[in-house]
């Protein structure tokens, strides 16, 4: 089995060794061990799911929650020949019908599937039928009330292992606490205990907390200092395209991605960054996921992040190539203040949510015991608007109740468009006789794109227009035509976001949220806000070690280089003399910012040769820097 193993890995990823603990962990599912992985943010925990599932007869079930994960890995495995779907809250119920059925049949070794969908009766009694060699839990701390990432559909999995009793089960995640462990493994009802955790513990990446009153003059030094590829997180969209605008304009190479861009433009944007035509990349946290670029060099947070869960997955995606990397927070005087005020004082209770659900399902035009699987477009500001309600409470309520699994929001990235062929052949060659004008169209559909009689597949009308030598508009046309014929299934690209009822309505009365639920829920998000704050305000405690020291690692060691282990050796670098000659030497540099070498050696107090002594040791120390003879304190 090991050599099977290992002929997979190299013929599908193209690697001839697994990464620690991998191999350990694909043994442990092929013997039919359940199974719990806890790798840090690059540390590949998908391949110890997708080798196991290749190595044997059958499908392999992934759960998860992240659309812009499953899309990805999705294409990724089409990419190397390899049959995968994802059943995300994008698709309609028909594409939904449709892909299970051909599950069933074998036509692919992978189903993605969003925990929000286990729900579904269709969905459920589908599986039933399946062969399943795997059934795989990511980001699985969404299954414990104790994990940052609550999700109650999660605990449905456990009703799916009924369904295939004899599959194994690998839980994967990159934060959990000791707590969480336990948790996970009590609800997905593991046979035994069995762990497999490496080390959260980034010896390349040094952590920083810079506080500042000018958090754009300090990111663009940042900037300038670290060279090489990064990535800048902001709280929303507005904020990464004007920053991006912002950092072209100081003559950066910079681009913007977030939730709300076609599939056609994140891809090129991913593109263009991976290959280092763009070094910056501005985004919000919906960039990354599943995104391997080992080459990061700097990751900058311009505001702070909801949790230490979120800041340690964001930061680990600097240094995965070993490399020394950068992790920085600029944080500004009013942004402790921001972050309490967006997560804790904007919490709904449950009358406000009872609110927001009846104002949705009125604003919807839903009845009650209708929706179930309906999908609609949705303009949070325009619904906030039109009822009186603030938007941050309201979008805090509306994800409380998609956590809940009453609906999903798709915020998400807009899908290409997709059709699905449904005339048979008979039918399509006396249509074709029948309308030369649709002929060229047809014969390009089934020339350019593979399988439209199988599944619904993703189409780009401007490529259509291009070999047809056309206007897109009259391929969109065209194409609404065939689908009015009964010819295609025909579903466009919708540019809004939108909403999927998982349930039916509820009346408000009976909504399934309870108040010690949300007391919990309002408990555990104040603890991880406070832990956030902890390790920004801290002043004494080696950053690596507090972050360590959350997720269970206790007796870690100080790392030594982020930025208070740095300043605390600064501190007692030097005694008597040596010491008050490089207290005297930064004084002069904070009064000025700067100063050459020969206007630090004439400082008052001391002689020449000890002043050229001791700003060479701190040059070394990296105390201090310099560049073009100029001389200043190290800092970011």
């Amino acid at each position: 089995m090991t050599g099977h193993i290992h002929q997979i890995l190299k013929q599908y990823w193209g690697y001839s060794s697994f990464r620690a603990l991998q191999e350990d962990i694909i043994h442990s599912v092929l013997s039919d061990r359940d199974t719990l992985a806890l790798l840090p943010t690059g540390g590949g925990k998908s391949v110890c799911f997708q080798v196991p599932v290749m190595a044997r007869e059958g499908l392999g079930i992934v759960v998860s929650p992240l659309i812009a994960l499953m899309d990805d890995q999705v294409q990724n495995l089409r990419k190397i020949g390899i049959p995968a779907i994802a059943l995300n809250s994008n698709l309609s119920y028909r594409e939904i019908d449709l892909a299970l059925e051909n599950a069933i049949n074998g036509s692919y070794k992978f189903l993605y599937i969003s925990p929000e969908r286990l729900q579904s009766e269709l969905v459920v009694e589908r599986i039933r039928r399946m062969k399943v060699n795997l059934l795989a839990v990511d980001e699985a701390h969404c299954i414990s009330q104790w994990g940052y990432d609550f999700r109650p559909p999660y605990l449905e999995i456990a009703e799916v292992r009924k369904l295939i009793p004899n599959t194994p089960i690998l839980a994967l995640t990159a934060t959990a606490t000791p707590r969480v462990v336990d948790d996970i493994q009590e609800k997905l009802h593991f046979s035994e205990s069995n762990v497999f955790q490496k080390s959260f513990y980034r010896p390349n990446l040094h952590y920083n907390v810079l506080k500042t009153e000018s958090k754009w003059s300090r990111t663009l030094h940042i900037l300038k200092r670290i060279p090489g590829t990064a990535i800048v997180y902001a709280r929303n969209r507005k904020h990464t395209v004007e920053i991006a605008r912002w950092l072209s304009q100081n003559g950066f190479s910079a681009d913007y991605y977030h939730a709300g861009l076609d599939s056609t433009s994140r891809q090129q944007k991913q593109k263009e960054w991976l290959e280092n035509k763009t070094r910056i990349m501005v985004c919000t946290n919906a960039f990354g996921m599943g995104i391997d670029k080992p080459d990061v060099r700097l990751v900058i947070h311009l505001e702070l992040p909801d949790s230490l869960e979120a800041y340690f997955q964001e930061a680990g995606r600097a240094g995965r190539d070993g490399e020394t990397a950068y992790s920085v927070v600029v944080c500004g005087p009013a942004d402790v203040e921001d972050l309490k005020k967006r997560s804790l004082d904007n919490f709904p209770d449950l009358e406000n949510i009872r609110k927001v659900y009846r104002a949705l399902c009125n604003y919807l035009q839903l009845a009650v015991g209708a929706g179930e699987n309906q999908t609609f477009g949705f303009d949070i500001n325009a619904f906030s608007k039109e009822y009186g309600l603030p938007i941050l409470k309201t979008y805090q309520a509306l994800k409380i109740m998609e956590k809940e699994g009453l609906f999903t929001l798709s915020e998400g990235f807009k899908q290409a468009s997709r059709l699905l062929l449904k005339a048979d052949r008979t039918t399509l060659y006396d249509f074709q006789l029948r309308n030369p004008s649709l002929d060229p169209l047809i014969k390009t559909l089934v020339r350019s794109y593979g399988g439209l009689d199988i599944e619904y597949t993703s189409i780009s009308e401007s490529l259509l227009a291009s070999r047809l030598s056309t206007a897109p508009e009259k391929v969109t046309s065209a194409l609404l035509h065939l689908k009015k014929q009964g010819i295609v299934d025909y579903l466009p690209q919708n540019d809004e976001s939108s909403i999927t009822f998982i349930k039916d309505r509820q009346a408000v009365e009976y909504l399934s949220i309870s108040n010690e639920n949300l007391k919990d829920r309002f408990l555990d998000l104040k603890r991880r806000v406070e832990a956030v704050i902890q390790f920004i305000e801290s002043e004494d405690r080696c950053r690596s070690k507090l972050l360590l020291g959350y997720f269970g690692e206790e007796n870690a060691d100080n790392c030594g280089h982020c930025d208070v282990c740095r300043r605390q050796a600064r501190d007692t670098s030097g005694n008597g003399d040596s010491w008050r000659i490089q207290q005297a030497i930064l004084q002069y540099l904070n009064a000025r910012g700067n100063a050459s070498l020969n206007e630090l050696t004439e400082i008052p107090g001391f002689t020449r040769d000890e002043l050229k002594q001791a700003i060479r040791w701190m040059l070394d120390e990296e105390m201090l820097t310099e560049k073009d003879g100029m001389v200043e304190p190290y800092s970011f």
